[in-house]
């Protein structure tokens, strides 16, 4: 067995099929990596927990593990929760080497998944109808705009006669009044797109709203389009992910970076501690639903 393993990173969810999911996924890549080792670890909500994870693999003979988000965006975890973990652990276990790659990001295996997701749904001539592609939304103004420009690429990619993106929490436009100003534009039929790994508590939601926003406006067709779930090109992208270790420690696109770089209405993030803020819900559950994202002036957004 290779000293090198792997480390697949999930958020967590109180929804036990996001879980389900996500380790489907998780199985699917760990048949493509060969020799190395291979776990699962969640920041929140499921075990095992992110350092559980990494204790099982260093237990097993891991010196050297490659961390890779399980994450759309590098919003809070990916910029702040999962290097917190990284670090906490090598300086508790002297000799162990964990590294972080990047976060999906806008990539173009992501955008064939999300167009045959959507095509299942609304094959043929789309001219005449409106795609409203749905993020999870954050505090982070460059994890938001790569929704405006997922968008923006499906529409003119896939010939759809307008595009609208929207977001399930935190940022503006919320589903409601994305779909909202979508039926204002006089479409008669309107595709909304979840851009999600997985199920969970916002997705579900999210077809919910759909279907309340539909009840009240018959005359207009709504479509819900599937997920990205286990689709083979985010397989091919996650393993990706793993293959840039080979060229050197992959670094994350920062220009945009509201920690690093002042960006206009968040001069004040610029510098804002690297820390961990899953504490009181890692491996487990309190009586907060974390599947949501937060609003804290120090404790980010879920990505």
């Amino acid at each position: 067995m290779s000293e090198t393993a792997v480390l697949l990173c999930g958020h967590g969810s109180r929804d036990p099929e996001a879980i389900d999911e996500f380790e489907e996924a998780a199985s699917a890549l760990r048949s493509r990596i060969g020799e190395y080792d291979f776990a699962t670890g969640y920041l929140e909500f499921a075990r095992p927990t992110i350092g559980e994870a990494l204790g099982a693999l260093t237990a097993r003979g891991a010196r050297r593990i490659l961390a890779i988000p399980g994450m759309l965006f590098a919003a809070s975890h990916v910029k702040n929760d999962l290097p917190w973990e990284m670090n906490s652990f090598m300086a508790a276990h002297p000799g162990i080497d964990v590294r972080l790659g990047r976060d999906l990001a806008i990539d173009a295996k992501l955008l064939t998944a999300s167009a045959e997701r959507i095509a299942a749904v609304a094959p043929g001539d789309r001219s005449e109808t409106l795609l409203v592609v749905v993020g999870r939304g954050s505090n982070d103004p460059d994890a938001n705009s790569n929704i405006a420009k997922i968008a923006r690429m499906l529409w003119e990619g896939m010939g759809f006669g307008w595009a609208e993106a929207a977001f399930s929490g935190v940022a503006h436009p919320r589903v409601d009044a994305g779909l909202e100003r979508a039926v204002r534009l006089g479409f008669r039929r309107i595709v909304v797109f979840p851009y999600f790994l997985f199920t969970g508590i916002l997705v579900k939601r999210i077809y919910a709203q759909t279907d309340l926003v539909a009840a009240r406006f018959p005359e207009i067709e709504f479509v819900k389009a599937g997920y990205l779930r286990d689709h083979p090109e985010v397989i091919a992208a996650f393993h990706d992910r793993i293959a840039e270790f080979d060229g050197g420690d992959p670094n994350m696109n920062c220009q945009l970076c509201k920690y690093r770089t002042r960006i206009v209405g968040y001069e004040d993030a610029v510098g804002t501690p690297q820390q961990g803020h899953h504490h009181h819900v890692r491996g487990g559950g309190d009586h907060h639903d974390h599947d949501h994202d937060h609003g804290h002036h120090q404790h980010h957004d879920h990505d």
